[in-house]
């Protein structure tokens, strides 16, 4: 059985940032729970470059018109005759509560950045090796606390974050149902098609091939080049079937 592997690019800024604070925040939640030092950098790293990216552009205005923009789609769905009403409904309520719930949240990050140990665990973290117990002893100190204790302190932060990851898992999941995967070939290792004001694209590459895609684009049109993944003796075959998504 032939394995696939899925790539995602986006296709303007907006989409770039959201992605990595997906990223982000599926590794705070893996790296749980916090039971060594190993663990515990890990998360940290993932929180201070989580805090990072919060810093940039403005991401709470820019999830409120993509929750909007979506309640526009669904509008425009319940006039479709046949579509499932109680299922627009459904979503189009829970687009609302995750919008209300948003736009009463305190900043994005605060609670996190008012904290004293989170504060100087990221101060270290540029220094290789900064953060051995000589030069962190409260962390030290922390992670010799209860399990119990320490869990109940990530869960709080983590709960600052919940309206940020709701509205966000919930506007990246619409994203990404609006596109149909679709049969192609790429020749010669090179595929370009419009992209019709896109913001995401998926693409799905039999993992036998050995290949992965470097892609550049933008909202009207993008191209694909598939490249070996063993760049000294890999080779790229003339015609390559893929599947993607624009969505």
């Amino acid at each position: 059985m032939s394995t696939t592997v899925l790539f995602e690019y986006p296709l303007n800024e907006k989409m770039r940032t959201w992605l990595r604070i997906e990223f982000l925040l599926k590794q705070l939640s893996e790296c749980q729970p916090l039971v060594n030092h190993l663990s515990t950098l890990t998360f940290f790293r993932n929180l201070a470059e989580l805090l990072d990216v919060f810093e940039r552009g403005e991401l709470r205005t820019d999830i409120l018109k993509e929750l909007e923009r979506q309640q526009q789609k669904l509008r425009q769905w319940s006039e479709i005759p046949g579509v499932d009403i109680s299922r627009v409904e459904a979503l189009s309520s829970n687009l609302k509560k995750r919008a209300e719930i948003l736009m009463a949240a305190p900043r994005m990050g605060q609670l996190l950045r008012e904290n004293r140990l989170i504060g100087l665990v990221r101060q270290r973290l540029s220094i290789p090796g900064g953060c051995c117990n000589f030069d962190l002893p409260t962390l030290h100190i922390w992670l010799h606390i209860e399990q119990n204790i320490r869990d109940q302190q990530v869960a709080e932060w983590m709960a600052s974050l919940a309206p940020i990851q709701d509205a966000l898992a919930l506007v990246l999941e619409l994203i990404r149902q609006a596109g149909t995967f679709r049969n192609h070939t790429s020749l010669n290792g090179f595929f370009q098609d419009n992209a019709e004001d896109a913001d995401l694209l998926r693409l799905q590459i039999q993992l036998s091939a050995s290949l992965y895609p470097q892609v550049s684009g933008h909202k009207s049109r993008y191209a694909i080049r598939f490249m070996p993944l063993d760049s000294e003796r890999g080779e790229v075959p003339a015609r390559l079937d893929f599947e993607l998504a624009c969505c």
